[in-house]
């Protein structure tokens, strides 16, 4: 079935709610509403486990096809990122699982060496600088407590959302987010505060390209 796809606007009024049940209805062409505001989102989620741009937007586009193909199945129970999001971590893990890669040995991990003239917030390291370390800080993180991380730190989730996107107990959760902190906190002090949002940004470029894909594929 074929649409003529008129460009939806960057914000809407309407509600991820409203925006599925006009989708339901036969406005395929809001489904851009959806991609646009969660593109960033479900990046960050695939980013978390599968480490590889190229891979990270084809599960992009894999995910939100599945969700557009099954969006009569979704009920509201939970939010439609949160949906969205499990869609996209279910579909990384089965394809690392098919490519047989071995989870990130915890005694493997790499600490984070931070140069002593960067350590300074007021030193010579740029506000760019410093989200790159927190970038690679966060990718260095074990399996499990990275992508736990993600949702939590960077994306806001709350932890029921984390558990159920993730398929783990809260108290999973819990426990992750605060080890992950704790990891995190241990080599970059207190520059957390104000950069988390700028982690592993997704420029409006991308976000095009994956919207072009996925209209490509169930328009």
């Amino acid at each position: 079935m074929s649409f003529a796809r008129q460009l939806q606007p960057l914000t809407s009024p309407l509600t991820d709610e409203e925006v599925v049940t006009r989708v339901r209805g036969g406005d395929v062409p809001l489904f851009e509403v959806l991609m646009r505001r969660h593109n960033g989102k479900l990046y960050r989620a695939i980013r978390a486990i599968v480490h590889d741009e190229v891979l990270t937007e084809e599960l992009m586009q894999e995910s939100y096809v599945r969700a557009y193909e099954n969006i009569a199945s979704f009920e509201g129970r939970a939010r439609f990122s949160t949906w969205l999001v499990q869609i996209g971590v279910n579909e990384a893990i089965a394809r690392t699982r098919r490519a047989k890669v071995s989870p990130v040995d915890e005694s493997e991990v790499v600490p984070l060496d931070i140069p002593a003239q960067q350590r300074d917030p007021e030193g010579s390291a740029s506000g760019r600088e410093l989200v790159g370390l927190l970038e690679r800080a966060v990718s260095e993180l074990p399996d499990g407590y990275r992508e736990v991380f993600m949702l939590r730190q960077v994306e806001g989730l709350s932890v029921a959302e984390t558990a159920e996107a993730l398929n783990v107990t809260e108290e999973t959760v819990k426990t992750r987010t605060f080890r992950a902190n704790e990891r995190l906190r241990a080599r970059l002090d207190t520059w957390f505060d104000g950069s988390t949002r700028e982690l592993f940004s997704f420029p409006i470029p991308r976000c095009n390209r994956i919207v072009d894909g996925v209209f490509a594929r169930i328009g």
